[in-house]
């Protein structure tokens, strides 16, 4: 569990959904971006791309980034792993045609306090299903997939495998209507005990930003394929 966890939560409040921050101009700039960069990740199995923003490859776009998001949440730093040179990733760019599975994107380091994430939709369709529910331990996908939960041996940066949060919170059944509207893609008993609170539509321009003690995973709702960038912060 996280060392500083008062400090954690004394940060913490509701998800916020910030409208027309980004126009279309700075829109195409960050999917230009997304296609200079080079590959991180293509994982077939799951049809993910994934590609880490790089320092240094749009200066203009660093610098616009960090300002509109101190604008929104104060002082912050980035928590984004590091590169090959040791230098600070900026944020994740992923490029997926599955739905992302639930799971807390709650840092490495348990020593550090972990602050908000964001999360910029670079295509229109899709959402993102935030639950009420945290988790204080490291980056963790949730599962009952008992192959997934016997991997052990994990590169840098990736995330844990585990059921734990079926024993943290209350036993309560799963919402069915909510199960099938928006999370088909999950079993609904890897949900037993969660409660939705934000679904986030995706939609150009805008920006979600919550915290990054929160479980939350795509909605099942794909059209072809969907582009974002998410970066992570501390204090």
């Amino acid at each position: 569990m996280h060392k500083n966890i008062d400090k954690i939560k004394k940060l913490e409040g509701p998800p916020k959904i910030i409208r027309n921050l980004f126009d279309n101009n700075e829109i195409k700039k960050f999917l230009n971006l997304y296609k200079n960069l080079p590959t991180t990740v293509h994982n077939k199995k799951q049809n993910v791309i994934k590609k880490r923003w790089l320092k240094n490859y749009n200066e203009e776009l660093e610098n616009l980034f960090y300002k509109k998001v101190k604008n929104e949440i104060g002082d912050f730093k980035m928590d984004n792993l590091k590169d090959e040179k040791n230098d600070d990733i900026l944020g994740l760019f992923q490029e997926s045609y599955n739905p992302i599975g639930l799971h807390v994107d709650a840092g490495f380091d348990l020593n550090e306090i972990i602050f908000k994430q964001t999360l910029i939709p670079l295509t229109s369709k899709g959402s993102t299903v935030i639950f009420k529910n945290r988790f204080y331990g490291n980056s963790t996908n949730f599962t009952i997939d008992e192959s997934e939960l016997k991997i052990k041996d994990l590169k840098y940066g990736q995330n844990i495998r585990s059921s734990e949060h079926l024993k943290m919170y209350e036993k309560k059944d799963f919402n069915k209507k909510e199960h099938e509207k928006y999370l088909k893609h999950e079993k609904i008993e890897n949900l037993a005990g969660l409660e939705i609170d934000v679904v986030y539509e995706w939609e150009l321009g805008s920006m979600l930003i919550f915290d990054r003690t929160r479980l939350h995973c795509s909605s099942s709702l794909i059209e072809g394929k969907k582009i974002g960038l998410t970066t992570f912060t501390k204090k």
